[in-house]
């Protein structure tokens, strides 16, 4: 059996107050008050296997690079149509708007396009998107921010995919941060739908009403986020999810590389 080889981590303690601040936007005072607080849920059960201790994880959390947004898609299900109806039968065979959403860390949606058929793949969608041309263009002020998506979406500068197969360390600490801040998109849209069951169900208009619905709704979403409108209680988590399909090779493959190394090489 191969003898697998651990990189050697650094050491926190010997870090300045200036590293931290560079790498992770904190000091030593609040990051040993944010180890307190979570240590109860995050401290490892044993020091085997080079398990990471509170400290690593937070720190790994901490440093994911410039990230405005985590975008995906949710299916809205929809009567069938009376014109071009095979088109809105989306995977799981029942008819849909696919909608594509985008949140940010505050769960208020930054964007939202509600206007394809249930079978379009999500990264369709995308590309043919305002936001697409926003950031494929370079149109934004700053252009060293990124959006997440899971690997339905292809990888670009601007647009950064999970590792299929993760072939290091680097590679899976990558993985684990990029999985824990996704997971706010998902949040983000089992709350728009809880707050308005309307999109729960199927939504019994022609696909041009129900596309309005949809972002009524988006927009509404972030009305009562800003007025601290608590959001309604737990229904089922949202089947639908993405096919994971991997979109083919993008100049953002090597991007992804980069920031893997730079990253989350502890």
């Amino acid at each position: 059996m191969a003898v697998r080889e651990y990189r050697e981590r650094i050491d926190i303690a010997q870090l300045t107050n200036d590293d931290l601040y560079k790498r992770y936007r904190v000091n030593h005072a609040t990051l040993a008050y944010i180890i307190a607080q979570l240590d109860a849920a995050l401290a490892p059960n044993t020091d085997r296997s080079h398990s990471l201790s509170t400290g690593y994880k937070v720190l790994i959390t901490l440093r994911f690079p410039n990230v405005i947004g985590v975008i995906d898609g949710t299916h809205v299900q929809i009567q069938a149509p009376s014109i071009d109806e095979p088109m809105y039968v989306n995977r799981m065979g029942y008819h849909s708007i696919n909608t594509q959403i985008v949140f940010d860390h505050n769960d208020m949606i930054m964007d939202v396009v509600a206007r394809w058929p249930g079978s379009t793949h999500d990264s369709r969608i995308l590309r043919g998107s305002g936001l697409w041309q926003v950031f494929d263009r370079n149109l934004l002020p700053q252009n060293d921010h990124f959006l997440l998506g899971d690997s339905g979406y292809p990888c670009k500068r601007w647009l950064l995919t999970p590792y299929v197969r993760p072939a290091n360390n680097a590679q899976e600490a990558y993985n684990r941060a990029h999985k824990l801040t996704r997971s706010k998109v998902e949040r983000g849209i089992g709350q728009l739908k809880r707050r308005w069951g309307i999109l729960h169900g199927e939504v019994r208009l022609a696909p041009e009403k129900t596309c309005k619905v949809i972002i009524a709704c988006a927009v509404l979403h972030n009305i009562c986020k800003l007025h601290g409108v608590p959001d309604v209680d737990d229904l089922p988590e949202d089947p639908v999810r993405n096919d994971g399909i991997h979109v083919g090779p993008e100049d953002g493959l090597r991007f992804r590389d980069i920031i893997c190394e730079q990253y989350f090489r502890l």
